[in-house]
């Protein structure tokens, strides 16, 4: 994400999302009456039926936000507010504007410190390299990119052949090809991993072919071929080695440092009403909360305001992360407390 232009004093925010990741941040901070700005275009009648599509510059007060990771798209619903040229614009008339990795976009609102913090961790975030996995045994290669908000998962690749049959090597060789074709297809960086000889076996196939391509692949152990494998690899530590911790695995820590303490009976709450009392005796050392509960619970963005003006520490989970998913569980918020209260 890149910030173009900031006016805080008017509430506007010109951005371009650069990633995927950026436009999952905007559709968690963008709320119903807002405003949004941008180019885009607009069906015009000219007669007879007949339409054309002319280039606009308008102004909406969103009302619907809707995300899609399969699209790469945030699409921004309202009311036009203001726009040119007027001949083109019909104020009053609803619009969607499609926000993607290719064009600024302006947000208009009245912005709170922890959206301001969220934009310059994605502004951060964007700098790190991103991770592709591959987990593969002598059957089939499950692939994966770790993003911000979680785990994607992409198409997976079958070794057709078997060993009863004679052309078992050749069988392999084409399913390594399919593998090392999708790892030259990007710049990422991968993991491999797997049981068996299966990552060895693609490791001499690529040096063989292309070996170029080894010196952005690391090769490791996992115990599955299957997503669950993808976790074990995150879980490692490896990707921490590779690009910094990922948020993925500070989700992580985290939520285990907090169950830790609860299953030791150490000072921890969760929960709306646990929460917002531990805030007011000032115990709580870091607060939790996930992306989604900020953006649809008015009472604990309030518990979230009121913590920032404390100069809490505050950790803002993804809904679609493990780790996120774990505190969802717990109401969403959770805090580990400097102390135990009453």
């Amino acid at each position: 994400m890149r910030i173009l232009k900031k006016y805080l004093k008017e509430g506007i925010v010109k951005i371009l999302c650069e990633r995927l990741e950026d436009l999952w941040v905007l559709h968690q901070i963008v709320k119903e009456g807002d405003k949004v700005e941008g180019k885009t275009f607009r069906s015009v009648s000219f007669g007879e039926g007949k339409e054309e599509k002319k280039p606009v510059f308008i102004r909406i007060g969103i009302e619907d936000v809707q995300f899609s990771k399969e699209e790469n798209r945030l699409r921004l619903r309202g009311k036009i507010v203001y726009g040119k040229p007027e001949e083109f614009i019909q104020l009053g008339r609803y619009h969607t504007i499609e926000v993607d990795t290719e064009h600024p976009v302006t947000i208009i609102k009245e912005w709170k410190k922890h959206e301001l913090k969220r934009l310059e961790k994605a502004v951060k975030e964007t700098k790190k390299p991103m991770i592709r996995i591959v987990v593969m045994d002598e059957e089939k290669a499950l692939t994966a990119v770790v993003r911000g908000y979680g785990i994607e998962y992409g198409p997976e690749f079958r070794c057709r052949g078997s060993k009863r049959e004679g052309n078992y090597e050749e069988k392999v060789r084409e399913y390594y090809g399919k593998v090392a074709e999708y790892i030259k297809k990007y710049e990422e960086r991968f993991v491999v991993g797997g049981p068996g000889f299966a990552r060895e076996g693609l490791s001499a196939f690529i040096k063989g072919k292309e070996p170029v391509l080894l010196k952005r692949i690391s090769f490791v152990g996992a115990s599955s071929a299957e997503r669950s494998g993808v976790n074990e690899i995150v879980k490692q530590g490896i990707l921490s080695k590779l690009m910094g911790l990922s948020q993925m695995e500070k989700e992580e820590q985290l939520m285990e440092e907090f169950m830790k303490r609860l299953n030791k009976d150490e000072p921890v709450e969760y929960g709306k009403k646990g929460v917002k009392k531990a805030l007011e005796y000032g115990a709580i050392g870091k607060l939790f909360v996930t992306d989604e509960a900020l953006r649809k619970d008015e009472e604990i963005e309030g518990i979230v305001e009121e913590a920032e003006k404390n100069r809490v520490e505050i950790e803002f989970f993804s809904s679609e992360g493990e780790g996120g998913q774990k505190l969802k569980g717990f109401g969403g918020i959770a805090a580990l407390l400097k102390f135990a209260i009453q």
